[in-house]
């Protein structure tokens, strides 16, 4: 029963702001099958205690953050109704408190009209969503000091806290959509100063294709139910990922897409 033991541990952490050991470091033989038992476990947790699945995430997407965080391939997660929240007007609060060591990264937000296909190109996974939007994922770490190996990651539901979703534009009013996902160009800002740049293609040289990977993975985990209709999934980040504080503000400008940028405000 070591996967409902480590959810229970996870569970707990996340309810008081802690943090727990590794499992890595406790059983050199936890793998990353094992990670996912622990994650179904987890999931099953959260579900019985009411929360609902409101997409997923896909997490280390950008590849120069694999050698900063000793990482090889992207993983994901679940985002559910308590910790979704859509901006109003491009503005949102967070409450950060409970939340270990919290950071930020912007990302590219796919919201499914049907079920996509388990694998696929761009053009066939983007006739499957009807809305994009820019947003914000909020990852915490229940392993003191971001310290992890892959399996860890895997374990702890890909490292998500909240997602922040901006305004939703129709992909009908996107003219080369999947072009401009590709090519757009964000900057990050901290109170107003600038931070970091990235690109759309820094998501796995898509966000289109950073979704292609991940439902590939997925299509190999039965235990795991396929990506529905109505589900948004964030892409993973186009920038690294930055520690953030209560009293802080983070915003975003997006050029060379219809895509508005965000401005967030921790408390």
């Amino acid at each position: 029963m070591t996967g409902e033991r480590f959810a229970a541990e996870l569970l707990g952490a996340a309810a008081g702001g802690g943090t727990v050991r590794n499992f890595t470091a406790r059983d050199p033989a936890f793998g990353v099958g094992e990670a996912y038992a622990v994650a179904e476990a987890l999931h099953r947790a959260r579900l019985a205690r009411g929360e609902r699945v409101a997409g997923r995430k896909i997490g280390f997407t950008n590849r120069s953050l694999w050698p900063v965080y000793g990482v090889n391939e992207p993983i994901w997660g679940h985002a559910y109704d308590t910790t979704v929240v859509h901006a109003r007007d491009g503005r949102a609060e967070i409450p950060i408190g409970p939340l270990p060591e919290p950071r930020i990264e912007p990302e590219v937000v796919l919201h499914f009209a049907a079920a996509p296909p388990a694998a696929g190109d761009e053009a066939a996974i983007l006739a499957c969503v009807d809305w994009i939007a820019h947003g914000f994922e909020i990852v915490q770490c229940p392993f003191r000091d971001w310290k992890f190996r892959l399996a860890d990651v895997v374990a702890a539901n890909g490292l998500h806290g909240a997602l922040v979703i901006g305004r939703p534009v129709p992909v009908r009013d996107i003219a080369d959509c999947a072009r401009k996902l590709r090519e757009l160009r964000l900057t990050l800002l901290r109170d107003g100063v600038p931070q970091a740049e990235g690109t759309g293609a820094n998501a796995l040289d898509s966000p289109l294709l950073a979704f292609a990977h991940f439902a590939g993975v997925l299509a190999r985990l039965p235990r795991f139910a396929p990506v529905a209709a109505g589900e948004v999934v964030t892409t993973g980040t186009l920038t690294d990922a930055f520690p953030v504080k209560a009293g802080e503000t983070w915003s975003t400008r997006i050029e060379g897409i219809e895509l508005a940028g965000l401005e967030v405000a921790f408390r």
